[in-house]
């Protein structure tokens, strides 16, 4: 296997601390640098959206790092932007022009929140992204505004109910015909909806935004058919795309994040790996490629990227896990296990859609694939533990 003495990572968040922390743990004694674009050391992102976003949390209980990890010896190259990969010379190119030579390299840049094409360059228009993002929102949030959400997906979702907790009147705008139609699907979107309605929530749907309104600063979104929403504040939450654009014309294949080999090495160089939210992979339990933006992933593909680039080239075992997201809005607390996408058959197995209160299994080819449950934690748990078995559909036991 060929000597590996320095390790670097380039993604400074969850992805990036969990590959440092597997690498030490894994063996690794050599040099290790993490480079991060943003001036904090790593934090939680999920809390950005709910706690932190509502006031009930300082930014110091986001904190990853913990005194043990000045044991991990990193070297951390924090507020500085990797700006290209030269694999020939294995070395990252840096802003500022230094460049970090390197043997191994984990790719955990994460993503990026998209903007809103065309939008003018307005005052109180908003993403939710990193801790600057949400400090600067919960700022806006401190005048009592009215706010409009872009985007009924879960950041949308979770900033409404967040303003909603804080009193606020709130206004979700989502183009598809119900919120979270793309990963629930139509019938269960709309039912989330209305859980958002019964809070006050003034939800609309199948709704194109035209422009945003405003001279200096947002006054009103307008949308296509030319309603206009009045707005104090707007939060864009129409989704991430993978931070990729370093890696353009360095050789390694991209589509939708960083391509991996089922193992999670990169595809052109055997000793780069790619973890967390830009890394795609081919996912043996599914048999399918996938590139997943949820907490659980980040920690559970980094721990395997850094086991397979300690095993050196053709070493490492297929990535296969089954991927779990959760959210929290309201005293509601939403879980989704698995691929709901595909699935030809569904049956709730605990509870109701009435009383929401509920688990509903989701099966694919005669075995469970998915399930959704809503303030069920441990069943959904015992769930994800059926789909990872390949149980079958019509027979899985869950009480």
């Amino acid at each position: 296997m060929e000597r590996m003495d320095t390790v670097a990572v380039v993604g400074a968040s969850l992805a990036g601390l969990r590959a440092a922390q597997a690498l030490r743990r894994l063996g690794f004694s050599g040099r290790l640098i993490a480079i991060g674009e943003e001036s904090e050391p790593p934090y939680d992102r999920p809390p950005l959206s709910k706690d932190v976003l509502a006031g009930k949390w300082d930014v110091e209980r986001t904190r990853l790092l913990r005194p043990e990890d000045d044991a991990l010896a990193v070297e951390w190259r924090l507020g500085r932007r990797a700006e290209a990969l030269d694999l020939g010379a294995r070395q990252v190119r840096l802003a500022g022009g230094e460049s970090i030579g390197f043997d191994g390299l984990v790719i955990a840049t994460g993503t990026y929140a998209r903007r809103l094409p065309g939008a003018p360059p307005l005052a109180g228009i908003h993403v939710l992204r990193t801790l600057d993002d949400c400090l600067a929102l919960r700022s806006a949030l401190d005048a009592s505004p009215r706010v409009v959400v872009i985007g009924a997906g879960f950041i949308g979702l979770e900033v409404a109910a967040t303003c909603r907790g804080r009193g606020l009147e709130v206004t979700v705008v989502e183009a598809l015909a119900a919120p979270l139609e793309r990963g629930l699907g139509a019938k269960l979107g709309a039912y989330v909806g209305e859980i958002h309605r019964d809070q006050g929530v003034d939800l609309r749907l199948g709704a194109k935004v035209a422009r945003l309104v405003g001279a200096t600063r947002v006054e009103a979104v307008e949308l296509a058919d030319g309603t206009r929403i009045p707005a104090d504040v707007v939060l864009v939450g129409i989704g991430a795309a993978p931070s990729t654009g370093w890696l353009e014309g360095s050789g390694l294949e991209l589509a939708d994040g960083v391509v991996c080999d089922a193992s999670c090495r990169t595809t052109r160089a055997p000793f780069v790996v790619a973890a967390g939210d830009v890394a795609r992979w081919p996912n043996p339990l599914f048999e399918t490629s996938m590139r997943i933006e949820h907490w659980t992933n980040a920690t559970e593909q980094a721990d395997h990227a850094a086991a397979t680039l300690l095993a050196g080239e053709g070493g490492g075992e297929p990535f296969a896990p089954v991927p779990f997201v959760w959210s929290d809005q309201y005293d509601r607390k939403i879980q989704v296990a698995g691929r709901l996408e595909g699935a030809d058959a569904t049956r709730i197995v605990d509870g109701s859609l009435e009383e929401r209160r509920f688990v509903m299994l989701f099966g694919s080819h005669g075995r469970v694939c998915g399930v959704l449950g809503l303030n069920r934690p441990r069943l959904v748990m015992k769930a994800r533990a059926l789909i990872r078995d390949r149980a079958p559909f019509s027979s899985a036991p869950l009480a």
